[in-house]
């Protein structure tokens, strides 16, 4: 979530991370048959563990990846529909837990380097990054930095003191936006803005669509602070569920 200071002190309050199982694997509960979720531990360069969450069909391209970044004090929990929804077509994703990020500091940079340290872990040789919120400023980070990236995609889009201007202005692959309406969760939809300096760029809006929309599933906490109004929220989420989908297959054919 992007909302560092007006939001801080009901966030370190009310926040509470998923825990995750290291070196466990298992089909995944409620997704089809053939899918298997592997919980796991990478290393960042600053010593702190990034917990993850890989989904792997049994169909899915060796070496192509998916690595799918959180929002500002949010957890890999909050993705866990979209991770879902990519396995079942077939797609590899890795959820990944921040460990360096810190209520009063985005750390956004350093989240971009850990989520290609998760890359690196699970042998990925064809990457989408993607994220929500400021996870999005963190794929931007990621796949400015990593030359085995194909694509990226963001939702709903939250750049922190133009770092994600300066990303997108040294990277040659496309990138699609998926956006909400403005309000002050995603900063007026700053990442417009973003997205608008890149050489190639997909604008795609969701109309109707809150912050929370894009996660999946969402929570009270998010609900209250940037959803007013939830009707239509299950058919929004469907959408972008949908569209994500989409847009990562076609980025895994760049």
């Amino acid at each position: 979530m992007p909302c560092q200071s007006k939001f801080t002190a009901v966030w370190v309050a009310c926040l509470v991370l998923a825990g995750c199982f290291g070196g466990v694997m298992h089909e995944a509960p409620g997704v089809t048959p053939g899918v298997r979720i592997e919980w796991g531990q990478a290393r960042s360069a600053t010593g702190c563990a990034l917990d993850y969450a890989w989904y792997r069909p049994v169909a899915s391209t060796p070496g192509e990846l998916v690595v799918l970044a959180h929002g500002f004090l949010r957890d890999k929990a909050r993705l866990a529909g979209l991770a879902r929804a990519l396995a079942e077509a077939g797609i590899s994703v890795v959820t990944v837990d921040f460990c360096n990020t810190r209520p009063w500091r985005g750390n956004h940079a350093r989240n971009g380097f850990d989520l290609i340290a998760v890359a690196d872990r699970l042998e990925a040789r064809r990457l989408v990054y993607a994220g929500f919120s400021a996870g999005g400023l963190a794929a931007l980070v990621a796949a400015r930095n990593d030359p085995r990236t194909l694509g990226v995609l963001t939702l709903d889009l939250v750049d922190a003191r133009e770092l994600g201007r300066l990303m997108v202005q040294g990277l040659d692959r496309p990138v699609i936006g998926l956006f909400g309406e403005p309000a002050s969760c995603n900063a007026d939809n700053n990442g417009l803005t973003t997205l608008a300096a890149a050489r190639q760029a997909r604008i795609e809006r969701i109309d109707g669509a809150s912050h929370c929309d894009f996660e999946s599933p969402t929570d009270w906490l998010c609900r209250a602070l940037c959803e007013p109004d939830r009707t239509g929220a299950e058919q929004r989420r469907a959408e972008i569920l949908a569209r994500s989908v989409t847009a990562v297959r076609s980025l895994l054919m760049e």
